[in-house]
């Protein structure tokens, strides 16, 4: 009898850990995290330029495939600073957990097959040390702007927060990359806002493609005014350029969507997590 229970315990935990964790669907998913907003740091400059919404929303987005799972971003503010009334960090607000967003669709950190940040930029990698456990897809360039062999003078705002990515399990990637290898998630390279930034292809059964934007476009007046650049010359403007009119033309090519990620005006429309796009 004591040689039966000890065998029925593992089992039976072993079902329930199975049960709990959530199953594949029949086709792609896409969630949407509320990560908080942003206050513009330089206001005056866009209301220049006609930008009367200046704030901007943070989101993160979990992918789901058939065949595994995609984070891409991981807000501003990390889930151990948010306290039940809201946090405020410098320009950042936050009043919800990334974590307990994930729990309530039945998902934790340990569920993630890929982590990929848009770029290393402190707005999109807050809590991107939770998900260290997870493979990183990132560009060479990237990575060695977020991990350079010499300390920079100035320390690297947010680097704390994406600190444990240096030793996790990491897939380089070149140009355009195929995540699940099946055309339905792909990362494009659109570099300039940073060395390796990349914007996320999602092509979606019933909601059709959409690109996340990452920081190709901050604002929608930047896709009509050419010479519109709200944060100046952060990064690399020509190359931004270069970068813009190659998604301009992935986005005729795919007949999608763009979704811009700091746009609070049309990601309050958007269906937030547990609801889902299909």
């Amino acid at each position: 009898m004591k040689l039966l229970r000890r065998t029925a315990l593992p089992i039976a935990l072993c079902a329930a850990l199975a049960a709990a964790q959530p199953k594949p669907p029949s086709s792609v998913r896409l969630y949407v995290f509320d990560c908080g907003h942003l206050v513009s740091g330089n206001p005056k400059a866009l209301l220049d330029r006609g930008v009367t919404t200046t704030d901007m929303s943070v989101l993160a987005y979990l992918i789901v495939h058939p065949r595994g799972t995609l984070l891409w971003d991981t807000g501003v503010i990390p889930d151990e600073l948010i306290k039940p009334e809201g946090t405020t960090e410098a320009r950042a607000t936050v009043h919800t957990t990334l974590r307990g967003q994930f729990a309530a669709i039945g998902y934790q950190p340990s569920d993630i097959t890929y982590l990929a940040l848009s770029h290393y930029h402190y707005d999109h990698s807050a809590n991107a040390n939770e998900f260290a456990g997870s493979t990183w897809l990132v560009h060479q360039a990237e990575r060695d702007a977020m991990f350079p062999e010499t300390p920079p003078a100035t320390p690297i705002n947010g680097a704390a927060r994406y600190s444990a990515l240096r030793n996790s399990k990491t897939k380089i990637i070149e140009g355009d990359y195929d995540v699940f290898g099946d055309g339905s998630v792909v990362i494009v390279a659109t570099p300039g806002h940073t060395p390796g930034h990349q914007s996320l292809f999602v092509n979606l059964k019933k909601t059709g493609p959409l690109v996340l934007s990452g920081d190709l476009y901050h604002y929608p007046a930047e896709r009509t005014l050419k010479d519109f650049t709200p944060l100046g010359n952060l990064g690399n403007p020509q190359q931004e350029v270069v970068s813009k009119a190659k998604m301009e033309a992935f986005l005729k090519a795919k007949h999608a969507q763009l979704w811009i990620q700091h746009d609070i005006l049309a990601n309050e429309k958007i269906k937030k997590s547990p609801a889902f796009y299909e």
